[in-house]
């Protein structure tokens, strides 16, 4: 509350009044006036009502608020608080005087009052010229008791024990300014430590109270914000916060108030407008909150320029926005591409076949048919790298629609091991189903799922030697589907994990070197089950085998059908994008 009233007071100083000190006097004087009248119309109240009645009573207390509170307004306006305070000094003599011999004397316990007028001299000031001039004032009222003849002012009543609730009252209001005074020497050593501060960091420092009203500012207002000090004391440095802002800031004092060390905030504060601009701006800060004290009754407050920070954030947020951008542009035109592939693809594949199958004729040289055979083998290679191209930029541009449906999962491994059978049995390689009876149904797209375990299950063969096992196993764990397809190949060894997954990589060793592929195969089935909203793992150990397992819910997906899902490169950055958006997880 003392911290709030001199906020209050703070802010009808005037403006011409720039010195800290001076202000601090202005402040205490305007106070001083403004409470003054309380305590003396109660003193007219119980002690001028008896002798004089209600009339002169009313008169009484509406011409002590009108002085004082004229005296207060008289500062506040003009900036001197000289000629006020040497008039309100001899008219408080006169009361004081008045009131004494109103209340029995010098007896009375209301003499002891005639102390008031040094002892709020030397607050307000500070100075021992005017307490001396509070003492004389003091004394003039004491004489009055003593004017000789008719110009004595008689005591009316006599002193009584309920007299002594005014010297009381008074001395109740010196307790809270009494402390203050006391704390004065700390004041002005963190106000020194203040300014070390200002310079060191660039930075206006402020002293504010646990409501966030601005106590103290620093002499760097000026120089940082283009605004006097006295122009942030009170609300006034929240009325300049960016609306936006203002729950942040408004946060950041409750994390004080609740018992943080410190806080920090960005916020903009609205600055006065340059000569060559038509409307106020505001400008980016950053405001550092830390205890002023132990009891945590005032807080120290750095608010310094954050332009720098903000155009930086400003940049990268276009530089994503930029890269996105390409990223989309790119996949668009990968798909653009791969569908007007697939058709003179298509033609090729159809008409050697017809040749293949002498449709017009015999071939007259066997090279012609061997010829005609690797023609069909590989447009069929170059239409599956571009289908799976065309899959990969669908799925990345958020165009890969799914038709969820439920379907029961043992029939999807089924169809994957009929279709992978004759594979595995070229290549020698046991193919086992291990799907659990449980298994049940699963609300997902079909032909995704398929796909997942056809791309899962063609590696495993792949990278399995003869003799070799591969496995397609399932089982249900609560509200999820958790599958996997297991071999007993060539395994990954651990620095070659990291590289899983991403679009066109594949791991090149003495093992897979043999092996052709484009390195689309577990993109794309990385790709289907961040569409499902799933996850997936690797396990795996060289000369041991791989484990590739998939975890997607039973109830299929919670968001909308069509979802961007960012496949990132093996890049650094792309690895540090994948740990936001990808869902691949890779243990070894």
């Amino acid at each position: 509350m003392p911290d709030a009233v001199a906020t209050g007071c703070e802010r009808l100083v005037h403006g011409c009044v720039t010195e800290k000190t001076a202000r601090a006097r202005h402040a205490r004087f305007i106070g001083v006036m403004l409470a003054a009248p309380f305590l003396a119309a109660g003193s007219a109240v119980m002690l001028v009502t008896a002798s004089l009645g209600a009339s002169a009573t009313l008169a009484t207390i509406l011409a002590i608020f009108g002085v004082c509170w004229l005296a207060a307004l008289l500062v506040s306006a003009s900036g001197r608080h000289v000629e006020s305070g040497t008039a309100i000094l001899a008219i408080s003599a006169l009361a004081i005087g008045a009131l004494v011999a109103f209340s029995g004397g010098l007896a009375s316990p209301a003499a002891l009052l005639l102390a008031a007028p040094v002892v709020e001299a030397f607050w307000v000031s500070r100075s021992r010229r005017w307490a001396l001039a509070g003492a004389a004032a003091a004394i003039a009222g004491a004489l009055m008791q003593f004017l000789p003849g008719e110009a004595a002012l008689p005591a009316y009543v006599q002193p009584a024990p309920w007299h002594w609730l005014l010297p009381l009252a008074w001395g109740a209001t010196l307790v809270p300014r009494w402390a203050g005074f006391r704390h004065d020497g700390d004041v002005k050593m963190e106000t020194a430590a203040d300014l070390d501060v200002e310079g060191l960091t660039s930075a206006v420092l402020l002293r504010i109270n646990r409501q966030g009203d601005v106590l103290d500012a620093g002499e760097r207002t000026n120089a940082v914000l283009g605004l006097a000090p006295h122009l942030l004391l009170g609300n006034a440095l929240f009325d300049r916060i960016h609306i936006a802002d203002r729950i942040s800031y408004l946060n950041a004092l409750a994390d004080m108030r609740d018992g943080a060390i410190s806080a920090s905030v960005e916020m903009r504060v609205r600055l006065p407008k340059a000569t060559d601009e038509s409307t106020s701006s505001h400008k980016p800060f950053m405001f550092e909150l830390a205890r002023g004290d132990e009891e945590g009754n005032a807080f120290l407050a750095l608010l310094r320029d954050n332009s720098e920070v903000a155009e930086l954030r400003q940049a990268l947020c276009e530089a994503q926005e930029s890269a996105a951008s390409a990223e989309v542009t790119k996949s668009r035109f990968l798909a653009a591409v791969s569908h007007e592939l697939r058709t003179p693809l298509n033609a090729i594949i159809g008409f050697s076949d017809m040749l293949l199958h002498e449709m017009f004729g015999p071939f007259n040289d066997p090279r012609q048919k061997e010829y005609v055979t690797l023609v069909r083998d590989s447009g069929q290679h170059l239409l599956e790298v571009v289908t799976s191209i065309l899959d990969v930029s669908r799925i990345e541009a958020g165009a890969y629609r799914t038709n969820p449906e439920p379907f029961r999962f043992a029939e999807a491994a089924e169809m994957c091991r009929a279709m992978m059978q004759l594979q595995a049995e070229t290549r020698k390689i046991r193919l086992e189903m291990r799907v659990a009876a449980d298994t049940g149904e699963v609300n997902a797209d079909r032909r995704a799922i398929q796909q997942i375990l056809i791309n899962l299950a063609s590696n495993a063969i792949k990278f399995t030697p003869e003799g070799g096992e591969v496995a397609i196993g399932a089982r249900r764990v609560g509200s999820r589907l958790h599958f996997w397809v297991s071999d007993t190949g060539i395994g990954i060894a651990e620095e070659d994990l990291a590289q899983i997954g991403h679009p066109f990589v594949q791991v090149q060793n003495d093992y897979t070197r043999g092996f052709e592929g484009a390195g689309l195969g577990l993109s794309l089935v990385k790709g289907l089950v961040s569409l499902h909203e799933g996850a997936m793992s690797i396990d795996s150990m060289p000369g041991e085998g791989t484990t590739v397992s998939v975890s997607i819910p039973v109830d299929g997906p919670k968001a909308d059908k069509d979802r961007l899902v960012v496949l990132a490169d093996a890049t650094p950055a792309g690895r540090k994008n994948e740990e936001v958006h990808g869902s691949l997880r890779k243990t070894g």
